[in-house]
């Protein structure tokens, strides 16, 4: 029953996807069990560049099988389009994805709801993605949601449709001022993605325990960070789901004893896209070079990300929720150039130091960030293929961050490509 779970451990965009990719060619299953087409996991194969949304990294290795997990919530036009341009590209999907008919459907109202309450929210935005995501969270929790399962029955399926648009009506056209869209066309398009999502839907939770009992070797993949966890992150600036190893038992529905070993994927540097708090920041001057020289840009929205020092009181957190044991580094190649690099180690917060980034911590709270400064290797790391053939000043630098940590760096990337990765401790399951 060999179990490796994949979490971001900052506030996701740590490249994650690479991660993935690399370990799926010994995986037998990649699972997703939490957000929706929010997320942007990229693979770089050489000159050939993939973005995928919902479909686990794994699809891209011909050995794997992979499952979209009942936690997940799911757009069926985003995720038929993206099953469609994988087979364009000569990837067998249809035969080797599995989506639990327990995740839930984002529809069109949960998108013009999203846009909605953003712009309402003003100054005060929370920097959604606009995709729907968190408001159909919303509807699943206030259970008035539509579920995958639903596709295989067009008789309920329309009176859902039909309840959902009675119940947005007053919302959108009295307060939002938005026309609300018409269930019949609703219906239709799900009708419309339903032939091809409807023979990829299984029981979940049955399916996935089945494999750990055949001793499959399982790898599942997180999407955000723990930082944007709704309950563990920095509320509101979050995403809407559990992005924590909690979020694996319930996304899943397997036991948590059923999890062997947890890994999170931290960049060499921090990274942030949307509002909240992030006390590593950058000036804008130098956070626009590391962002062009790391292609900081996200995978699903194109936004700039926010760039700054590496923060070791963030990962911290993560650490402590998810039971983190191990950390993959990437992008240590992005800071390549730099003369000096740094470290923060701690907080100073209205006189107090704090070694663990503290959950109320607002955006407009002054916090003075302890740094150890170290010496840059002014030499690329793009080509190394051992950790021996780093710079000896870029090994100073990963060693100190598994000092500040408390953890080892099992594994550290030097470039986009699949091939720009160094694995210290070989054998993942």
């Amino acid at each position: 029953m060999p179990t490796l779970l994949i979490v971001g451990s900052q506030w996701g965009d740590e490249g994650k996807g690479k991660i993935v990719d690399m370990i799926s060619r010994e995986a037998d299953v990649v699972a997703r069990y939490q957000g929706g087409s929010n997320a942007g996991h990229t693979v770089v194969d050489g000159d050939k560049k993939y973005i995928l949304h919902l479909i686990p990294s794994g699809i891209l290795h011909p050995n794997c099988q992979c499952l979209i997990g009942g936690g997940v919530v799911v757009d069926p036009q985003a995720l038929t389009k993206e099953i469609q341009d994988l087979e364009k590209l000569g990837f067998e999907v249809a035969p080797r994805l599995f989506i639990s008919d327990c995740a839930h459907i984002v529809l069109p109202y949960h998108r013009l709801l999203d846009a909605a309450q953003e712009k309402l929210r003003g100054k005060g935005k929370i920097g959604t993605t606009g995709r729907g995501i968190g408001c159909a969270y919303g509807d699943k929790a206030t259970r008035c949601g539509l579920r995958l399962g639903d596709l295989r029955n067009e008789k309920k399926l329309r009176a859902k449709i039909e309840a959902l648009e009675s119940f947005y009506k007053p919302l959108f056209e009295k307060v939002h001022h938005i026309e609300v869209p018409d269930a019949d066309k609703v219906a239709a398009d799900l009708l419309q993605y339903a032939r091809i999502l409807r023979p990829m839907l299984v029981d979940g939770p049955a399916w996935i325990n089945r494999k750990l009992d055949q001793g499959r070797k399982v790898l599942i993949e997180g999407a955000q960070g723990i930082l944007l966890d709704i309950d563990h992150g920095t509320y509101p600036f979050v995403t809407s789901s559990n992005p924590s190893p909690g979020g694996v038992c319930s996304g899943l529905g397997i036991g948590p004893k059923r999890i062997n070993r947890i890994a999170g994927v931290a960049k060499a540097y921090t990274t942030r896209v949307g509002e909240g708090p992030m006390p590593s920041e950058f000036e804008p001057e130098f956070a626009e070079k590391v962002r062009k020289e790391g292609n900081e840009y996200g995978a699903t929205t194109g936004r700039p990300r926010r760039c700054g020092w590496f923060d070791a009181p963030a990962v911290r957190r993560s650490i402590l929720v998810a039971g983190i044991e191990e950390i993959m580094l990437t992008k240590l190649d992005v800071l390549d150039p730099l003369e000096k690099v740094r470290i923060g180690t701690r907080y100073r917060i209205n006189g107090k130091e704090m070694e663990v980034f503290p959950t109320d911590l607002a955006p407009e709270t002054p916090v003075e960030v302890v740094y150890e400064e170290l010496p840059g290797w002014k030499t690329p790391t793009s080509a190394c293929k051992t950790y021996e053939e780093l710079p000896a000043n870029a090994r100073r630098y990963i060693e100190r961050i598994e000092a500040v940590l408390g953890l080892p760096v099992s594994v550290v990337s030097v470039s986009a490509d699949r091939s720009g990765t160094i694995v210290r401790t070989p054998g993942f399951f």
